[in-house]
């Protein structure tokens, strides 16, 4: 039978959700929690491959489980698990849906502070830029809808078959004081680092490091630029993962993408 797993995790203490020799990752944590409560190895695979130290207040992943079990696993999982990382839901599912290559949209959401809080620091990515200009940044944003080829913003664009992403969703939102800064998006697949290279180049519109034209240069050309200077990862969360049969409001509430905060469009 396989099973949809809708869970949430911090990730600053891990290195991405995939597997990988010598490093701690979410898949690893989670599968040797599964086969310690099934006794038996549980191979999981998940909607996407979040970086290291990158959020994710939204993620599902599926695993193919044959044995019958009465027990809660839902329970067992959660108190097996560390208190970084969260299990909402176990849901059967007909025939062999695929968690990653059935998400028809990924929502990610990128949070800034301009003032030091020692409360946000694992949250939010901290600049110390209280000058930043708002309305470039909005403008910068704004295109990102317009163009589809994303091969400027990718660490390494000749490794995938094409660059291109639906990009259906871009805002940019402030609170009321205008110390935190969200970064909204939305797409049908996302590139290797590619929102936090997208973030890098709108700080720099921000500080006046980088003009709209220059911005836009990188979406009309398409070549990567000598420098990329992806922002921080901790301030980015994968926040909402869509399927066509599968649709669930995230369950989080702390820093999620319309809670935490009175967040305004800019």
């Amino acid at each position: 039978m396989r099973y949809f797993f809708h869970i949430a995790y911090q990730g600053q203490h891990y290195n991405g959700w995939q597997k990988q020799p010598g490093a701690i990752s979410v898949q690893a944590v989670i599968e040797k929690a599964l086969e310690k409560i099934l006794k038996q190895p549980v191979p999981i695979i998940g909607c996407g491959r979040t970086d290291a130290h990158v959020h994710a207040s939204q993620f599902f992943f599926h695993a193919d489980i044959d044995q019958l079990f009465d027990f809660d696993l839902l329970y067992r999982l959660n108190k097996a698990l560390p208190q970084n990382i969260a299990v909402f839901d176990i849901i059967p599912m007909e025939g062999l849906p695929h968690a990653r290559f059935d998400a028809v949209q990924r929502r990610y959401d990128y949070f800034i502070h301009t003032y030091k809080d020692p409360f946000l620091s694992n949250q939010s990515s901290f600049y110390l830029a209280p000058q930043l200009d708002l309305q470039k940044m909005k403008a910068a944003v704004n295109l990102l809808p317009q163009y589809k080829d994303y091969r400027a913003f990718c660490t390494q664009p000749n490794k995938y078959e094409h660059t291109i992403c639906n990009v259906m969703e871009a805002d940019l939102f402030v609170n009321e004081k205008g110390d935190r800064i969200r970064f909204h998006i939305a797409s049908n697949r996302f590139l290797s680092k590619m929102i936090r290279i997208l973030m890098g180049k709108i700080l720099k519109t921000g500080l006046g490091e980088l003009s709209l034209d220059e911005f836009e240069s990188l979406l009309i050309n398409l070549q990567t630029p000598k420098t990329l200077d992806p922002a921080h990862p901790t301030g980015l969360y994968l926040s909402k993962v869509t399927y066509p049969y599968l649709n669930l409001p995230p369950r989080t509430e702390f820093l999620h993408s319309t809670q935490g905060t009175d967040w305004i469009s800019v």
